[in-house]
Order: structure tokens, then sequence, then C-alpha cells
């Protein structure tokens, strides 16, 4: 009997094991971006294609069950994005949700994951909130943010004498927070700050704010905004006359493409990406420009990065756990054409190499897709809030 009941139990204990390995229907993750709103070139389709290329890439499978690739807009509503999340995790068996593009999207939907002790890997949004006040367990903060972004860009304008600013920002958590980085930096290397203006997400008329900025006498006008608001911007402030120094506080590839060399030409800004870097970023910068008819941001490379680094977690801790995949994403460094040497804190934050790149003269251009040059490395631990000054709860102090 005693026998029986040890064959019995440790049966039992194969189907256990065997039964938390992964769900009946594999792994599923879920891509909530901006599908037809401002931001929907930086990530949308393209973050779709590019977590699809990671699933491809790894086998279609891992441990033995199919990888399965959904997606949604969130339409830049945090109330949205929260409740798409807590359907995908409670009733589609979602496993991991990526991109989220829009800092108040991100934090809303940061905070579902921490509840339903789900993955939720940020590559869109930029506010530093999100390791700091807004960190969880569950969240990674992958590609760049707020702080890196000003830290950069800022330090590299104030070596130049470019010692006063002005800002236009987005009125949400992204906007907020840049503005709010960039300011530390300007102030603390001796710069003035001599006022901002806000706009709603979406402006299509930028007149009055432009108007606001040339009359404050800065030499810099600092754009705390991103996608189609800052080609719309941009492009309005050429239009106006604007003589002062324009600063894009955050700038993809496909900015620089929708305003053209002519307009961009010269702007120096910080990214974490770009296709024409390495060997590497160019093969898979090309691999995607095959299937998509455009280079990836360096959101959707963040994408495809760190969905790829979620699955290898997951095959080494032999279980779809959130806390057992959350622990193998935080102790494998990553190494692939994102980053080197890349790692994901305490906090969340993944900390690797910016770059600091100036747009090229169209004479320097090869291609149509030979947009910047690189300027300067700034390495990780220089690039990123030290976790000594951390707000996460997380940190041990």
């Amino acid at each position: 009997m005693n026998a029986r009941f040890k064959v019995l139990t440790a049966v039992v204990a194969a189907a256990l094991s065997a039964a938390s390995v992964a769900g009946p229907n594999g792994i599923k993750i879920g891509v909530l971006t901006d599908m037809s709103g401002v931001y929907a070139a930086v990530g949308g389709k393209g973050s779709v294609v590019a977590a699809q290329m990671a699933a491809d890439d790894f086998g279609g499978k891992v441990l033995g069950k199919p990888i399965t690739v959904i997606s949604a807009d969130h339409q830049n509503k945090p109330d949205i994005g929260a409740a798409k999340a807590r359907e995908w995790f409670d009733t589609q068996g979602v496993d991991m949700v990526n991109d989220l593009l829009n800092s108040g999207v991100a934090i809303a939907v940061n905070k579902v994951g921490a509840e339903k002790h789900k993955v939720v890997i940020i590559n869109g949004a930029g506010s530093s909130a999100l390791t700091n006040k807004e960190c969880s367990p569950y969240g990674v903060h992958y590609a760049y943010d707020t702080y890196s972004l000003a830290k950069g860009t800022a330090t590299a304008l104030m070596k130049q004498g470019q010692d006063s600013w002005y800002f236009l920002t987005a009125d949400y958590a992204f906007g907020q927070s840049l503005e709010a980085e960039t300011t530390k930096v300007v102030q603390a290397l001796g710069g003035k700050v001599m006022g901002d203006v806000k706009h709603p997400l979406g402006t299509t008329d930028f007149s009055s704010y432009l108007l606001q900025a040339q009359n404050s006498g800065a030499k810099v006008i600092g754009l705390a905004n991103a996608g189609g608001d800052f080609v719309n911007s941009v492009k309005q402030a050429k239009e106006f006359g604007l003589k002062q120094t324009l600063v894009g506080l955050l700038v993809f590839d496909s900015d620089v493409r929708a305003l053209g060399l002519n307009a961009a030409q010269g702007m120096k800004f910080t990214t974490a990406y770009n296709w024409d870097l390495t060997t590497e970023t160019r093969n898979f910068g090309n691999r995607y420009l095959a299937k998509t008819g455009a280079m990836p941001t360096m959101v959707q490379a963040a994408v495809y990065s760190s969905t790829m680094h979620y699955l290898e977690a997951v095959k080494a801790a032999n279980t779809d756990n959130a806390d057992a995949v959350m622990k193998k994403m935080r102790d494998t460094p990553i190494n692939d054409f994102f980053a080197k040497n890349g790692k994901i804190r305490e906090d969340g934050r993944m900390v690797h190499d910016m770059y600091l790149v100036e747009v090229k003269k169209p004479s320097e251009s090869r291609s149509a897709w030979d947009q910047v040059k690189l300027v300067a490395t700034i390495p990780g631990d220089q690039a990123f809030k030290p976790l000594s000054q951390s707000e996460c709860s997380l940190v041990k102090k």
C-alpha cells in the first residue's frame, strides 16, 4: 500500500509539474500599441511585425507549445489600455504585454500587470516614473526613458553654449517627465529655463505655442513631445521662421523620414538604436525593411529584442510562471543587435548604452534610410538614473 501510494504521489506530482510548465494554449503575447494616432508610425503595426518576427525566429514554439501574438489599439487612452490588458489576462490567457506607447497607458497597464502577476514590457513609453514611483515587480522598462533622453541631448547642447531653454511640451505623463528631467540637467550645468507651454496630445495647429516660444528669448526650444506632434511642431516652426535652435528630445527614424533631411539636418538627439550602427543592426534592419517597407524605430527594434529575451527566459525557467520568468530575465544579460551586456535592474530598468546622433545633410546621405551619424556612445551606467537615486519601492536602500 505504501509503495502504491508513493507511485501515485509521483504520478500526481509529475502531472502537476507538467501542467505548470505552460498553459494549455502555449505562450500568448499581446502587443498593446497606438495603431491609429500620433505614435502609429513609431510602434503600431510595425511593433506587431517585430513581435511576430521574434516568435518566428524562436521557432514558433516554447516548451513544446505554440507562441501566439495578438494585438490591440489602446487609442492613447489609459482606461482603454488598462481594460484591454485586464481582458487579455483574465479571459484570453495572455502571458506578457509589450510595446505600450504612451506613458499614461503604460503606467495604467503596469498596475494591472502587478495586480495580475503578469509580465509587462514597456518599450514605447518614456516616463521615468515607470521605474520609480510606478515601478512593479513584473514591469520592465526596456528601450529608453526620459532621464536617458534628457541626459544625452541636454548635456550635448549645453556644452555648445546653448544655455537658455523654453519647452514645448505634450501635456501628459511623458511630456511632463521629459521636460522635468531636461530641466534638471540644464540647471545642474548652469543653464536657465525661461518657461514652457503645454499642448494637448494630437495637436494640429502649433502657431500660438510657437509664438510664445519665440517671444521667450530662449536660445533653445526643447520639444518635449513625440511622433506626429514632434513632426508637426517642427514643420510649423520652419514655416513660422523660428530662429532659435529646435531640439527634439525624443526623435525616431520615422520622424526624420517624415520631415526629410532638408528640414531635420543638423538636429542632434539621443536614441537607444539605429539600424546602421553595426553589422547586426543592419542585418535586422534590412530583414525588417523587407517585411514592412520601413526601417525599424528603436521601439520596434526593442519589441523584437525584449520578446526574444522573454521567450529565452520562459525556456530557461521551464515555466511561464511570471515570477520565475522575471527572475531569469533579470539574471540573464542581454546580448543581441539591440544591446550589449544589457541588464534588467531590480527597479525594472534595462540598462544599456544610448547613442547621441546627428541628422545628416542631404549631401551626406547615401540611401533613403541613411539619415543619421553617430556623435557619441553614452555608456549605460551614465545614461540611466543610478539606483541610489531611485524612488522605486523594490530597491533595497
